[in-house]
């Protein structure tokens, strides 16, 4: 079984090297993701989200950092690097993330970032003028999720 660290480590290199599958194994058949866009994602969701995501973000790279674990779990630092489809735009979207691991899987996997910094990119002046508030938020993340269901749905 590997440890912690190098379940982390294993993650976001298959993150880089787009492998979904090997990305969606380290994940428990119980596991929850949470971001600021995607709340609440049950192992099924967060597994299509990776695999979605992938699948469009056509020039997306990430770089990883400072994976520090212990026994409960790890916690980790990315910069996702992309082109935002909705305007063009390009992002730098610099994630802190959190990790609950239990038997060698993630169990529980948190992203934190600026949404405020993100919709400035993604969005210009529109990110600019309305990111801070909670409608544009709650009106991004409905919008992931109806994104989401659609790609589950085509899968099945």
């Amino acid at each position: 079984m590997k440890t912690n660290e190098e379940l982390i480590r294993h993650f976001y290199t298959s993150f880089q090297q787009k492998d979904v599958k090997a990305m969606q194994e380290c994940y428990a058949e119980d596991a929850k993701f949470s971001d600021p866009v995607f709340k609440g994602l049950n192992a099924e969701q967060v597994r299509a989200m990776w695999a979605m995501l992938i699948k469009s973000g056509k020039d997306m790279r990430i770089e990883f950092k400072n994976i520090k674990a212990n026994a409960l779990g790890a916690t980790a630092e990315w910069d996702a690097y992309y082109t935002f489809s909705v305007t063009g735009n390009k992002v730098v979207n610099k994630i802190k993330a959190n990790f609950i691991i239990e038997n060698g899987k993630i169990v529980q996997h948190t992203d934190v970032f600026s949404f405020y910094k993100w919709a400035r990119q993604a969005m210009g002046f529109t990110g600019l003028v309305l990111g801070w508030t909670s409608f544009l938020r709650h009106k991004i993340s409905a919008r992931a999720q109806q994104n989401l269901d659609k790609y589950m749905q085509a899968g099945k």
